[in-house]
């Protein structure tokens, strides 16, 4: 533990599994107190139980299903009513949907992708802004993928997942010049396919880390952790990763 981000307040979505529960351990970790939002609430109390257990208590666990606008209003009511700001939003949760044929999904498989990705990253940002802008050092960062990169295309994800992360793309990029007046960053990433070792693992500390390595949930974790931690006047607007 240290207390790098004491006194930080910061929202994470999708964070009850992978690289959103990493998230949430690490910055428990540098002292901040986390808002945990996850499509179910038994899988938001599970990610808060090891927090605590590993000695820091400031954490909530709240259910957000972001292909459901009235969930995701609910979870901004719940925010706000823990607290009277935040100062990281972390738009980490999308649903994952595989094939390279368009035809391999069903319409509802194609829906909930996109509504998910898409329409939840941005009804969650406009429904905690005010909070956000309640807070002297506002950030929102999205976790948006190499497959919303201009040309990208060795994914093996369906062209809805595709769909999702240029839609995550287009609205961080308008945000960061509209909102940059009103003192708030927005810093998008966008990694290739890496590997997500458990940070409460042996493997996290084993892990290859070298020029020849895939990238790693460690690495990825530091970038969002350095972004965040910049003076006020260092806008990192995105991060884009070669694929090894």
């Amino acid at each position: 533990m240290s207390n790098r981000f004491d006194g930080h307040r910061v929202v994470i979505t999708g964070a009850s599994r992978d690289f959103g529960r990493t998230l949430a351990i690490r910055f428990a970790q540098e002292g901040a107190e986390v808002f945990l939002g996850a499509r179910t609430l038994a899988g938001a109390r599970k990610v808060r139980d090891e927090i605590r257990a590993l000695g820091h208590d400031p954490v909530h666990p709240f259910a957000c299903d972001l292909a459901d606008p009235a969930s995701i209003r609910e979870f901004a009511a719940e925010v706000a009513g823990a607290t009277d700001r935040v100062d990281v939003l972390v738009n980490n949760g999308a649903r994952w949907l595989e094939g390279a044929d368009l035809l391999s999904a069903s319409d509802e498989d194609v829906v909930d992708t996109i509504a998910a990705g898409a329409i939840g990253t941005v009804l969650v940002t406009k429904n905690l802004l005010p909070l956000l802008l309640a807070s002297e050092r506002p950030d929102i960062v999205t976790m948006v993928s190499s497959c919303g990169a201009h040309g990208y295309s060795r994914s093996s994800a369906h062209d809805a997942f595709y769909a999702a992360k240029h839609a995550q793309a287009g609205f961080s990029d308008i945000l960061s010049e509209r909102l940059r007046g009103r003192g708030v960053r927005v810093i998008a990433l966008y990694p290739p396919d890496f590997d997500n070792a458990d940070p409460l693992s042996d493997d996290w500390e084993s892990a290859p880390r070298t020029a020849d390595s895939t990238l790693t949930s460690q690495s990825l974790s530091e970038c969002v952790l350095f972004a965040v931690g910049q003076p006020r006047d260092c806008f990192i607007k995105s991060f884009h990763f070669e694929q090894a």
